[in-house]
């Protein structure tokens, strides 16, 4: 992975944010049967390059992030058959409802990709109860830009959260820098 310290990290997550948006005017604007999470995300990513918002390397590194938050919420929402709003696990007044809008538009056409997936390929290798084992968990890393949500230090379990996108830092309990987040089915 490159590192997205060549920017500012407001500069990288209002990158980060804008690229959201973008999909979701994508998917607004395409028949569903047509714009897929790639598809959406692509046009995001060339967009963001295209106005020079972001260098190219810039824009895949934060399109693997949002691909990231978006299968983790996805994959979440159809497991727990939960609303996006669980998944998040914060007082929905302190987060801005723009980037929530943005989250659940998005993560429900994910949601709907894997569950139409399922249905085509019953004897597939893909099972949703598998995502659950340790190492499938998704790890957050310090540096990388990530939706709003609780993110726990895998060093000292401190919680650590996020009421907006926003760029990860180190523990500031014992400076670790790997996490992962917390769901409400973890209580």
């Amino acid at each position: 992975m490159i590192q997205l310290q060549k920017k500012s990290a407001s500069h990288l997550i209002s990158a980060y944010n804008q690229m959201m948006a973008d999909m979701r005017q994508a998917f607004a604007q395409s028949d569903p049967d047509h714009m897929s999470l790639q598809k959406a995300l692509n046009l995001a990513k060339l967009q963001a390059v295209d106005i020079g918002e972001v260098s190219a390397e810039e824009a895949y590194e934060i399109g693997e992030y949002i691909k990231r938050d978006i299968n983790d919420a996805a994959e979440f929402m159809m497991e727990s058959s939960a609303e996006f709003y669980d998944w998040l696990m914060l007082d929905i007044e302190m987060i801005e409802h723009k980037v929530m809008e943005l989250f659940l538009s998005v993560a429900d056409h994910t949601r709907i990709e894997l569950e139409q997936f399922r249905q085509l390929n019953p004897t597939s290798a893909f099972d949703p109860a598998e995502l659950n084992t340790a190492e499938q968990i998704p790890v957050y890393k310090s540096g990388e830009i990530t939706a709003p949500g609780i993110l726990i230090c895998e060093g000292c379990g401190k919680s650590n959260p996020l009421f907006s996108s926003n760029q990860i830092k180190d523990c500031r309990r014992c400076g670790h820098d790997r996490f992962i987040r917390r769901h409400q089915s973890d209580f």
